[in-house]
């Protein structure tokens, strides 16, 4: 998902109290795809209530935000709206890749070749309407804002961060940099390890910050340059770019040319996508001012009836995720103005 830039942008490791204070936008759909594929039974089937409802993003939703609190970090969710037309391609493929590896992972289960039906369910991960209401409910019960976008939510959220509303764009993905945001960070609702595609072997996670005015001066081109670097690559609106060019080749291209078209045209190459079509996309995406960031002090009562009461989660777990959560706010509050954290 998203354009592949890792090649050509540094990031520079960060720990969590240099982001205690700061507000940051996180891409509400990158994030519970990655609760949906991660938190998972050892036989790839997520985690269900009784009446057999995936309650997967709702425990990430309420531990992982608990612990961002704790250290300080004031989320908001920024929610995708009615997608552009160019990425009506990619919508359909994904949807019918995880359909594939659904029907993977259910044959590797009956063949109890159980590591790889884990691989497949990961891949098999789908966010439904259902999901998408229980996660905004749960957020509202927990006082941590969203915001809908008109269209898509990681050019929402570089807005808010270019606005001065946030201090950064939160996702997996490097879109936000073509939106415009000044900051991304990565892996914040990643912790400890992680497991390598297909080996028995794991990484540590830490979060990571990149600065978008430090990615343009180390390659000294513009951010309608990044852009076209990434057209050239391929993006959610041209997936695949242009067969034969990667990260390295398209920066490359990109330098001695100076944008996209001139470097298709001097190499005699014909695409099926209009490079002017996508590079506004990314540099005039639709978004909205219509929201308000105002963080409260969890509804216990409400996140317990609604977790415990009617989706079987542990009160004694989901208690003490909330204490944890009302303990930070407090140790916060103590330390700034009322004013200055809930506003």
């Amino acid at each position: 998902m998203g354009v592949q830039l890792g090649d050509l942008v540094a990031a520079r490791e960060i720990s969590f109290d240099e982001l205690a204070g700061k507000r940051i936008a996180i891409d509400a759909f990158n994030t519970l795809y990655q609760f949906l594929s991660i938190i998972r039974q050892p036989t790839g089937e997520p985690l269900r209530d009784s009446q057999g409802r995936v309650t997967s993003h709702l425990s990430g939703i309420l531990y992982r935000n608990a612990n961002l609190i704790e250290f300080g970090v004031l989320p908001v969710y920024v929610f995708d709206g009615e997608p552009p037309k160019l990425k009506s391609k990619v919508i359909k493929e994904r949807n019918q890749l995880r359909e594939q590896a659904k029907r993977e992972w259910e044959r590797a289960l009956k063949e109890e070749r159980y590591e790889e039906a884990w691989s497949k369910a990961v891949q098999s991960a789908k966010l439904t309407d259902a999901m998408l209401s229980d996660a905004k409910r749960l957020l509202t019960l927990l006082g941590i804002p969203y915001v809908e976008a008109p269209a898509e939510g990681e050019a929402q959220a570089a807005y808010m961060a270019k606005r001065g509303d946030v201090f950064a764009a939160g996702s997996q993905d490097y879109d936000s940099l073509l939106f415009g945001s000044p900051r991304l960070v990565r892996n914040l609702t990643i912790s400890g390890k992680r497991k390598l595609p297909r080996k028995k072997a794991y990484v540590d996670v830490k979060p990571e910050i990149i600065t978008l005015d430090e990615v343009l001066r180390s390659l000294g081109v513009s951010r309608e340059q990044l852009i076209d670097i990434a057209i050239l690559i391929g993006t959610d609106y041209n997936p695949g770019g242009v067969e034969g060019i990667g990260p390295k080749k398209a920066y490359a291209l990109i330098k001695e040319h100076g944008s996209a078209e001139r470097a298709l045209e001097a190499k005699g190459i014909e695409v099926d996508f209009d490079v002017t079509e996508i590079r506004e996309l990314f540099l005039n995406h639709k978004t909205t001012d219509d929201y308000k960031l105002e963080w409260h002090p969890p509804d216990k009562e409400g996140v317990v009836a609604f977790l415990c009461g009617e989706r079987d989660f542990s009160r004694e777990r989901v208690e003490k995720a909330l204490e944890k959560m009302e303990k930070a706010l407090k140790v916060t509050r103590a330390q700034r103005s009322l004013d200055s954290w809930f506003k």
